[in-house]
């Protein structure tokens, strides 16, 4: 018997990351905008004096992203790359031009452990849809040889794509979203924003800091607990935090549960002592398609790809409740919850 764990299109993303966010010493209004967009329940926060056209162009440019790189649309450019897969290149904006180049260029990086050709596999799955499924051993298998970030073509000037062999699929869900909350940002801060949080279904990116000059405190959720028990808090400023987790999206068959963090080599869910991953980076294109990317490879491997890139940070969360954080954070995070221990 399959049990699926229930999401509507305003909870895809659990919120892995919340905000205190209180500012004192300020007497400015904080001025706010929530909608649905991106497949999940989205708000952006501003905290100077700021018309709300500006949030309106936010949201704009955020459904924007949604209509060029959406899969789950009826026509999107990620949609035409794919429909002529094995046949012709695509044209397609710069937007999305560039959000393939960066998942094909950290699908290098993680040795395809993350792979923006994943889309015949996800397919097959469906998990956090209402068509979530076991596929059989033979589907899996037939449709591996179409995953490979390899088989991207990329021609750079004229900004056209093309996947090599017919039936590949690409998927940029692991990417486009820290894609958005960046180009949220940009809007932000052209249009005179100094302090802001941009949280897009648990995608929180920060701008600046508080009008009273702390740093925000973000909470950390606790994988083990419902959503608004967190195991520690983070201190930070102008900085993206993105986390990916077992407990986001699943669903239970005969008693095991099947998470959404698929292996591109072998076509099933990830397996390995980690629960959750969180990413703390400049920028949230680079931590959502790394809390992806950093999970698949385990602790060991992931922990040594972080300790290498400049400027990017992480939090490990083991099943037995063990924490592994990456050298920067040493001063900025803080475990709030004794069930759970530091272990580096």
């Amino acid at each position: 018997m399959l049990k699926q764990k229930k999401f509507f299109s305003i909870i895809t993303c659990v919120l892995l990351i919340f905000v205190f966010t209180s500012c004192k010493k300020t007497n400015v209004e904080p001025v706010a905008k929530s909608n649905i967009v991106l497949g999940t329940f989205c708000t952006v926060t501003v905290y100077d004096k700021v018309s709300t056209d500006v949030l309106e162009k936010v949201f704009d440019e955020l459904s924007t992203i949604e209509d060029k790189m959406s899969i789950n649309k009826d026509t999107s450019e990620v949609i035409n790359i794919n429909s002529k897969s094995g046949l012709d290149y695509v044209n397609v904006s710069d937007d999305t031009f560039y959000v393939i180049q960066k998942g094909t260029y950290y699908s290098q990086l993680s040795n395809g452990k993350f792979d923006i050709s994943i889309g015949p596999i996800v397919k097959l799955w469906n998990i956090g849809t209402d068509k979530a499924r076991l596929p059989s051993t033979e589907e899996i298998k037939n449709k591996l040889p179409l995953v490979n970030h390899k088989n991207i073509l990329i021609n750079q000037a004229e900004k056209k794509v093309m996947l090599n062999k017919k039936d590949m699929r690409l998927d940029l869900g692991g990417i486009a979203k820290g894609y958005a909350a960046d180009e949220a940002k940009k809007i932000l801060k052209e249009n005179g924003v100094n302090h802001a949080i941009i949280n897009l279904g648990g995608n929180i990116l920060t701008l600046g800091n508080k009008p009273n000059k702390s740093n925000w405190k973000l909470g950390v959720q606790n994988p083990f607990e419902p959503r608004g028990k967190y195991l520690g808090t983070l201190k930070v400023a102008d900085k993206s935090v993105v986390t990916s987790g077992v407990y986001e999206r699943y669903f239970e068959k005969d008693g095991k549960r099947y998470h959404h963090i698929l292996n591109p080599k072998d076509g099933y869910p990830v397996t390995n002592s980690l629960v959750s991953v969180s990413i703390i980076s400049d920028n949230s294109i680079d931590g959502d398609a790394l809390s992806t990317t950093a999970f698949a490879l385990g602790l060991n491997d992931g922990l040594k790809l972080i300790e290498s890139l400049d400027n990017i940070d992480a939090i490990f969360v083991t099943k037995d409740s063990d924490i592994y954080i990456s050298s920067g954070l040493k001063n900025i995070f803080e475990i709030k919850n004794d069930k759970f221990k530091l272990k580096n």
